[in-house]
């Protein structure tokens, strides 16, 4: 794991980052957060981070987007809501991390071979095209991207589930697939609008 450097300084700050996370939905309570540490004793992951939720709560409000985007803390968070749960201000901790994914994707912060950005994006861009997602050809396209490697040793895995039928090569499709690209266009204006 890489260290993170320990000092940080005013001019590293973006204000505007720190304006979006407060503006965006899930960060409307993040300037009242106490720092007390509940949400990191409560993340069953925060022993694998290299910022806890804690700190990466008081980075985020504080502007720090270099740190906060190229972070392995928000690839990390299986959206338990355990630190919810346990938040006595109540801020949607869970949902921030949410938007601070789609945010380092947007930028491309995330580390290129990771396969968890890799496979938003390929889920996104099937939805996009087909309307749903195809579970092989979702697998396939993340594994080409990712570890083409470690997908020639599953090989037989995958021949096995073929054959079990558990498995398609057939790309599923749905009617009216403009309607939902029309949607989801909708849905990404609203957010860019939000943002401003």
């Amino acid at each position: 794991m890489e260290l993170k450097r320990t000092i940080k300084f005013e001019a590293d700050r973006d204000p505007e980052f720190a304006r979006w996370i407060s503006h965006t939905v899930g960060g409307e309570r993040i300037r009242h957060c106490l720092q007390c540490g509940l949400c990191s004793a409560s993340c069953p992951l925060s022993l694998y981070m290299d910022y806890t939720p804690r700190r990466l709560m008081h980075l985020s409000r504080e502007g720090f987007k270099e740190e906060v985007l190229s972070s392995s803390s928000i690839w990390l968070c299986t959206a338990c809501y355990a630190c919810m749960v346990e938040c006595p201000k109540k801020i949607n901790i869970t949902h921030l991390m949410y938007a601070l994914k789609q945010r380092a994707i947007e930028e491309r912060f995330y580390p290129k071979r990771f396969p968890i950005p890799v496979m938003a994006q390929q889920f996104s861009r099937m939805v996009r095209d087909s309307g749903r997602i195809t579970e092989s050809w979702l697998i396939l396209r993340v594994f080409l991207r990712t570890a083409i490697w470690r997908l020639l040793g599953m090989s037989g895995l995958g021949w096995k589930l073929f054959i079990a039928g558990r498995m398609t090569v057939k790309k599923e499709k749905v009617e009216r697939r403009a309607e939902i690209r029309t949607l989801l266009d909708s849905v990404a204006a609203t957010r860019k609008e939000l943002a401003l």
